[in-house]
């Protein structure tokens, strides 16, 4: 039996098409690959950059790359992160909402200097455990 989850990551990059593109890419490899995901599982993927990344479209960067899945029928969003005073930039959030199999626990990924925003979700950044 499958019980829907919303998996939860972010990154940093900088203000480059090629920078959000290699981020948004290596981001969503690494949670479909540690979540062993499927584009049957996924319901829909939800994208936020702080306002100081407008060069790429995350949604974009990931239709046009390979990120081992297939996501041309996914539902893609993304709007602009509400701007907190003090808070960490140019990062990029995403929620996967997706169907895993009851009692599994998401893995959710924060990564290339997203780790200060949920330490409890990062590791170590030398984890060899996933090539993405």
């Amino acid at each position: 039996m499958k019980k829907v989850f919303g998996i939860r990551g972010a990154c940093c990059a900088k203000n480059t098409a090629e920078s959000i593109t290699n981020e948004t890419v290596a981001l969503c490899r690494r949670i479909f690959l540690e979540n062993a995901l499927s584009p049957e599982d996924i319901v829909s993927i939800q994208f936020t950059l702080t306002r100081d990344l407008d060069e790429m479209n995350p949604c974009s960067a990931l239709r046009k790359n390979d990120v081992g899945l297939d996501t041309s029928r996914i539902p893609l969003f993304c709007a602009q992160e509400a701007y907190i005073k003090g808070g960490l930039e140019k990062v990029i959030r995403i929620l996967v909402t997706a169907y895993l199999d009851e009692g599994k626990t998401p893995k959710n990924c924060y990564i290339d200097g997203a780790e200060v925003l949920r330490p409890d979700f990062s590791r170590d950044s030398t984890d060899s455990s996933v090539d993405v």
